[in-house]
C-alpha cells in the first residue's frame, strides 16, 4: 500500500511545487515549515522579488528569487513546468498571504498537477480568515467575494447577491471605493446590517471598525480610511426582486443562450424567487415573444 509523503520528506527525488503563504504584515507570522521550505528549494517564484527579498533577508534565506506574476506567468510557465518535470523543487509565494487567494498561483498549481507534478500547499497567513475570526461575526458558514467589479451590471448583481446572502460575507475593497460600496449596499437594503471594516491587519496601525453599513459609511465619509482593507458583513435574508427586475435578469440569461430551467435555477438565489416561479415567468415571456413573432409574420 502506497503511503502519503510527509511534509518533512527529503528534498531529493521528483520535482515538487510548494505553495508557501507569507505574512500579510507582521514578519513574525511566517511558519517554521515555510521558512525551511524556502531555504531548501531550488528556486522561489515571487510576485514581487523586492518584497520577498525583505522576508528572505529577515530569515536568512538565500535561495534564488525569480519574478512570477500576472505579467510574466504566461511567458515563464513552460520553463517552470520543465524544471519541475526534471526534478527541481520550486516554491511559489505572493506579496502577502496565500497564493491563489486573490493572488497569482492557481494556474501554475493547476498546470503542475496536470503534468503529474506533486503540489504541496502549506497552511499559513491569509487576511480572509484573520478578518473573519477577529470580527466576531458568525464564521460557521461564510462566502469570500474577493474584489468587486468597479462598475456595471456585474457589480450590481454581485452586490445584490451579497445583500441577500445567508452566510457571512468577506470581501476586499480599496480605500478609494469603500464609501461608495457601503453606500451601494445601503441602497440595496443592507444599511442596518452589522459590518466590520478591518484595516492593516497584523500591522502597526491595525484597526477594526464595527457598526452598521450606514453608520460606517457616514463615518468614513468624514474621515477617510487608508491602507489594505477587508470587509466582513453579517448574514442577511434574501430580499425578493421586483417582477420587473426578475424579468430583466431572465431576459439577459435567456439571451445568453441559457435554457429555461437553467436560467430559473441560477437566478433563484439571486432574486429571492423560487425556481418554479421564475420558470413560469420565463415560459410566459417566451410564449409571448413567439406569439408576437407569429403576429408579425401574419401581417
Amino acid at each position: 500500500m502506497e503511503s502519503k509523503e510527509s511534509g518533512q520528506e527529503s528534498m531529493k527525488g521528483t520535482g515538487r511545487l510548494y505553495i508557501v503563504p507569507t505574512p500579510i504584515g507582521n514578519l513574525e507570522d511566517m511558519t517554521l515549515r515555510g521558512v525551511r521550505i524556502l531555504r531548501e528549494v531550488d528556486r522561489i517564484l515571487a510576485e514581487d522579488t523586492r518584497r520577498t527579498r525583505i522576508l528572505c533577508d529577515h530569515y536568512g534565506v538565500t535561495t534564488p528569487l525569480s519574478r512570477f506574476d500576472d505579467n510574466t506567468a504566461a511567458k515563464l510557465m513552460p520553463g517552470v513546468l520543465a524544471e519541475l518535470a526534471a526534478g527541481r523543487r520550486i516554491a511559489l509565494v505572493s506579496d502577502a498571504g496565500t497564493p491563489g487567494i486573490s493572488d497569482p498561483g492557481s494556474p501554475l498549481a493547476r498546470a503542475a498537477r496536470e503534468l503529474g507534478v506533486a503540489v504541496e500547499a502549506l497552511p499559513g497567513a491569509t487576511s480572509v480568515t484573520t478578518a473573519l475570526s477577529g470580527s466576531g461575526l458568525p464564521g460557521e458558514r461564510f462566502v469570500f467575494e474577493g474584489f468587486l467589479p468597479r462598475k456595471g451590471g456585474e457589480r450590481q448583481r454581485r452586490l445584490r447577491g451579497m445583500v441577500g446572502e445567508e452566510r457571512t460575507v468577506v470581501f476586499f475593497e480599496s480605500p478609494q471605493r469603500l464609501v461608495a460600496t457601503l453606500d451601494d449596499l445601503a441602497a440595496l437594503g443592507a444599511g442596518s446590517r452589522v459590518i466590520v471594516v478591518a484595516r492593516e491587519l497584523t500591522k502597526l496601525h491595525e484597526t477594526l471598525h464595527r457598526g452598521t453599513v450606514a453608520t460606517l459609511a457616514a463615518g468614513f465619509r468624514q474621515q477617510a480610511v487608508r491602507g489594505e482593507i477587508v470587509v466582513v458583513m453579517a448574514p442577511g435574508t434574501r430580499p425578493p426582486s421586483s417582477p420587473e427586475e426578475a424579468a430583466t435578469l431572465l431576459d439577459e440569461a435567456l439571451a445568453s443562450g441559457m435554457g429555461l430551467k437553467e436560467a430559473s435555477r441560477r437566478l433563484a438565489p439571486l432574486t429571492g424567487l423560487s425556481a418554479s416561479t421564475l420558470y413560469g415567468m420565463a415560459l410566459e415571456r417566451r410564449n409571448a415573444s413567439m406569439a408576437d413573432a407569429l403576429g408579425r409574420d401574419d401581417s
